[in-house]
């Protein structure tokens, strides 16, 4: 039996292959739950699982589509009946690839896409999924000796500097901008109820830095050479912060360096 039991969303490459990766190597005895829209098409992560027998289940789900969280819930329900860790890692720039530079590029199909997928559906995985981290056994993050204070189970949604309106001095990116700056709110919101419940629920949005993925490649021409991350590197700092959570740390937006992100 699984000590652990994470579910990484969005799992089929950049930060969430790599969130998986890790969880498997340094948190063992661990289960990870691997989402993703095309598991056929996810090479690297079904040679994970082949990997790690028993240890990896990957689940088909589109993030966009309610019906695939809800059924997903219920497969992982089914057969573990608790999570300890959900981390979102998911997300879309625009569906052009690039972000606005301007008002004249925005359009509204852009922004409800983006938002869909980066707001909309990290909410409804915690609508679906908070009961069974009600039920983990708090394994990730800190707890404290007062057993009111301790959680039961941690969400980690992946946000950006960029959506943080009170670090935004440069304008442009609107859709990804709001898409990140609506997840930081819903988060802030799941960590009001959720830090209520009994037993409670952390929740956090962390920024990952600059990271050599699909998402950001086309702007690293722009990016310092010492700012630019590998996803080891950043996933290997945002495991050191999910380690230091606990209820206290709830509600809050945190840089991968551990510095707390405004607003």
């Amino acid at each position: 039996m699984a000590s652990r039991v994470a579910l990484i969303q969005g799992a089929s490459r950049g930060l969430g292959l790599e969130f998986c990766k890790h969880i498997l190597k340094n948190k063992s005895p661990a289960a990870v739950i691997a989402t993703c829209r095309n598991p056929d098409g996810a090479t690297e992560l079904r040679a994970l699982a082949d990997q790690h027998p028993g240890q990896v289940t990957v689940l088909r789900l589109d993030v966009s589509r309610e019906e695939d969280i809800r059924g997903a819930a219920d497969r992982v329900k089914e057969s573990f009946g608790r999570l300890d860790l959900i981390v979102n890692s998911a997300a879309m720039l625009h569906p052009s690839g690039k972000g606005e530079t301007s008002l004249r590029e925005v359009t509204a199909q852009g922004i409800i896409s983006t938002l869909t997928t980066n707001t909309v559906g990290p909410l409804v995985m915690a609508k679906y999924f908070a009961p069974l981290l009600q039920k983990g056994g708090g394994s990730f993050g800190q707890q404290p000796d007062e057993k009111a204070k301790q959680h039961s189970g941690i969400i980690v949604n992946i946000t950006a500097k960029v959506g943080s309106i009170g670090d935004n001095g440069l304008g442009g990116w609107y859709s990804y901008r709001m898409s990140k700056a609506a997840l930081n709110m819903a988060t802030r919101n799941l960590s009001i109820e959720l830090g209520r419940s009994r037993p409670k629920v952390v929740c956090v949005c962390l920024h990952p830095g600059t990271v050599n993925t699909d998402l950001s490649r086309p702007y690293h021409r722009n990016v310092p050479k010492e700012k630019l991350f590998s996803t080891e590197q950043s996933v290997s700092a945002l495991m050191n912060i999910i380690e230091t959570l606990s209820i206290e740390k709830t509600g809050k937006a945190y840089n991968w360096d551990g510095t707390e992100l405004p607003w």
